[in-house]
């Protein structure tokens, strides 16, 4: 009966999880990114999440209180990280700004599909159906953006410094992931005080930054534009 049910919460992170992937492929549409690369990305950020749990298991041993937050915070946002660094940006496939910010973005949602799915397990397997349902539902509209803006953030601090030096490159990789655990530490911070009110203001704030991800993703575009502009003309 167990298999049954993590089939449903895995169906349940999964399918919305691709809904955003599809969501976000739609910025890079005048030039797709192979679907194998695609695929690669998302398996790569489902298997963060095996990775990440024993050294968060640790983090419990080591730590108390509000550091163990963002310790967890740190593992997951530098694994992410790697995996894309590892398995992904090395490819030829990788030739313009925005695959920077699409790829990290495919990593993220593909952590969040099964981090999604073991948190709407744990209530599934009792018989809670309500709150695996609700879960579910504020974790698609939270935690998953939440990875996306953060994710999406070291993407867009990589794709800015695109045409940069090796260096500017590595301190823009270096400011975005700072950007992205500072920004996943407080949401998780203030989303433990579980009053509507506070989650209300907490999906706002998140929900604002996704605005802010989408101009980003307009000036990198330009930002392209501009240097293929240069190229001809040089």
């Amino acid at each position: 009966m167990q298999s049954t049910y993590f089939a449903i919460a895995f169906l349940a992170g999964l399918i919305p999880a691709l809904f955003w992937v599809w969501f976000w492929l739609r910025e890079d549409s005048r030039k797709p990114e192979p679907l194998f690369l695609i695929a690669i990305s998302f398996i790569a950020g489902m298997a963060v999440v095996p990775m990440a749990l024993p050294l968060q298991k640790l983090a419990l041993e080591l730590y108390s209180g509000a550091n163990i937050i963002v310790v967890w915070v740190i593992v997951e946002e530098l694994l992410k990280y790697a995996v894309a660094l590892t398995l992904v940006f090395w490819n030829r496939d990788v030739d313009e700004p925005i695959d920077m910010v699409i790829y990290l973005i495919v990593v993220a949602l593909g952590f969040a599909a099964l981090e999604n799915a073991l948190f709407i397990f744990n209530p599934l397997v009792v018989g809670d159906y309500f709150n695996s349902a609700l879960t579910g539902s504020f974790r698609f509209m939270g935690a998953t953006l939440l990875h996306v803006l953060a994710s999406g953030t070291v993407g867009a601090c990589l794709a800015l410094a695109y045409y940069r030096s090796k260096v500017t490159q590595v301190l823009a990789g270096t400011l975005g992931l700072s950007i992205a655990i500072v920004l996943h530490a407080l949401f998780n911070f203030f989303i433990m005080e579980r009053s509507g009110e506070t989650i209300l203001t907490v999906f706002l704030f998140v929900w604002m930054g996704i605005i802010i991800l989408f101009l980003l993703f307009e000036k990198i575009k330009l930002l392209e534009r501009n240097h293929n502009l240069q190229q001809q003309a040089s």
